[in-house]
């Protein structure tokens, strides 16, 4: 019986999830409502609510779903080596690739505004932890250099996934890694 109450609030949950992202392909989240999400879920709003305290909660949780994956990808690596580098990216842009329509929706500022910050705040954290104890730049040097790194990586990223993805995961990663390793000098 327990089994069954699990599989049917998951059932639930993704359906709403499924809802809410179908939605924001069509508006930002500040014009959709719970019951629109809940019509489109075939769920009703009682039920939503045993989940979910509202759809920017329900959104809220997409996000930090898609934040701890990401950060299980970036803790099984080590940034120590170029290679293992280009291959943690190409993890993270298969997981992009497997979830393309949820970041084309999340990574549009007007649909969802908090999900870039969120991305751009758990690869910085990331990096710095890297970057502090590899190289000889004080904190503040290496804060505005993660900036500028993930802020161009994601800026790469987003129009990869605009021009539908016609790069391959792995073409990609380098391409980045190059790009972060080498800048303008990578293009001689």
């Amino acid at each position: 019986m327990n089994e069954k109450l699990d599989r049917r609030k998951k059932y639930t949950r993704r359906v709403l999830k499924e809802s809410l992202v179908t939605l924001l392909a069509q508006k930002p989240i500040s014009e959709i409502t719970v019951k629109e999400v809940c019509g489109i879920a075939d769920i009703n709003r009682s039920t939503f609510y045993t989940h979910y305290s509202d759809h920017y909660d329900l959104l809220s949780k997409i996000e930090e779903e898609i934040t701890e994956d990401m950060n299980e990808y970036l803790h099984g690596y080590s940034s120590e080596l170029e290679e293992e580098s280009i291959q943690m990216t190409q993890k993270i842009l298969e997981y992009i690739t497997e979830n393309k329509f949820m970041f084309q929706i999340l990574l549009n500022k007007e649909a969802a505004p908090s999900f870039e910050k969120k991305l751009m705040d758990l690869t910085k954290g990331f990096m710095m932890n890297y970057s502090i104890g590899n190289n000889s730049l004080d904190r503040q040097a290496s804060e505005y250099l993660s900036t500028f790194v993930i802020s161009g990586a994601i800026h790469v990223i987003k129009d990869w996934i605009k021009n539908d993805m016609d790069q391959s995961p792995k073409e990609m990663a380098v391409m980045i890694n190059n790009f972060i390793n080498y800048g303008f000098s990578y293009l001689e």
